[in-house]
């Protein structure tokens, strides 16, 4: 699919989830291009073709021109995408969520997408990408966008890679993974860096790092200030910001997130978007979905702990 087919793509989406939810919307539609509008079977728009127009029949029940001058209008304008920036599945050690249960909670709230950023791994973009839900050209599927990544833990602490896989590199300097992330064309932007509860790149390190954005709201910190301080360091060093839900289990996803004004509606425009700074969406977890977090957390450093069985000795 070419960026302009994706642009379509998200327009036609979201102008039909207006027509479909906002009552307001439709009627001001009809009127105005002299359609009517239904509901056809399972609920879906339908779009009846008036009886002074001779139209081909179009993809998605459209019978107007008017409507495609709609859609090629909204094509040529930014998008604001909705995007979870910082999520985990079960392929975390201590990620609990389904990558399928990430999808479908992700469309449930309205997200344009999310990146997928589990602990040293990229397993979950393999999986996504072996069962159809991303494509090698970064572009959305059903008009849900999935952005590659992984939260790589550094020796100095967590640092996020957006926009590529990579290998385990695990215990790599911070130095060195921004410069391989940057080789890789990914973005480098840490997260949670004065959550002293968890393992963020400090200040004294920050500043010898070429990051390209700081996350500066976390849903899942473990104090508000923590939020506080990133904000005013990214904003004292002019760095673009980011908020992200952090999440470890799907009914998180969302909770916080980045809005983007992107001039393509894939990876690509994303990061660009990233670049320029995008507008916060600031809530935290619910106490309930921070005890859960906790309670991984707790449940990954046992299993860390337990000695592993010895091997069994062949006759």
């Amino acid at each position: 699919m070419s960026n302009w087919a994706a642009r379509i793509e998200f327009s036609r989406f979201h102008f039909f989830k207006l027509l479909e939810n906002d009552t307001a919307v439709r009627r001001i539609y009809s009127s105005r291009h002299g359609v009517s509008l239904g509901t056809g079977q399972g609920g879906q728009t339908r779009v009846a073709q008036p009886s002074n127009c001779n139209s081909p029949k179009l993809a998605l029940g459209l019978r107007s021109t008017k409507l495609i001058e709609e859609l090629l209008s909204l094509s040529l304008s930014p998008m604001q995408l909705s995007i979870d920036l910082h999520c985990h599945s079960r392929f975390s050690a201590d990620g609990v969520a389904e990558p399928e249960a990430l999808i479908k909670e992700a469309r449930a709230k309205g997200l344009h997408g999310f990146a997928i950023t589990d602990h040293n791994t990229c397993a979950c973009v393999d999986y996504f990408m072996q069962h159809g839900f991303m494509n090698k050209e970064g572009l959305p599927v059903d008009g849900l966008l999935i952005i590659p990544g992984q939260e790589i833990t550094t020796a100095e602490g967590h640092l996020l890679a957006l926009g590529i896989t990579l290998p385990d590199l695990k215990g790599i300097p911070a130095l060195e993974a921004v410069a391989l992330i940057h080789q890789s064309g990914g973005l480098a932007i840490p997260p949670h860096p004065y959550d002293f509860f968890r393992a963020g790149i400090r200040e004294p390190v920050l500043e010898t790092l070429n990051i390209d954005a700081l996350e500066v709201f976390n849903a899942a910190t473990t104090l508000k200030r923590y939020n506080k301080h990133a904000f005013n360091y990214a904003q004292g060093r002019g760095l673009p910001m980011t908020a992200a839900s952090d999440a470890h289990d799907h009914v998180a996803l969302g909770t916080a997130y980045s809005i983007l004004e992107a001039d393509e509606f894939s990876v690509r425009g994303v990061l660009n978007a990233i670049r320029k700074g995008p507008a916060l969406r600031q809530r935290y977890l619910t106490p309930a979905n921070a005890l859960k977090k906790t309670w991984n957390n707790v449940f990954r450093l046992r299993r860390k702990r337990q000695p592993k069985p010895a091997p069994e000795k062949v006759a």
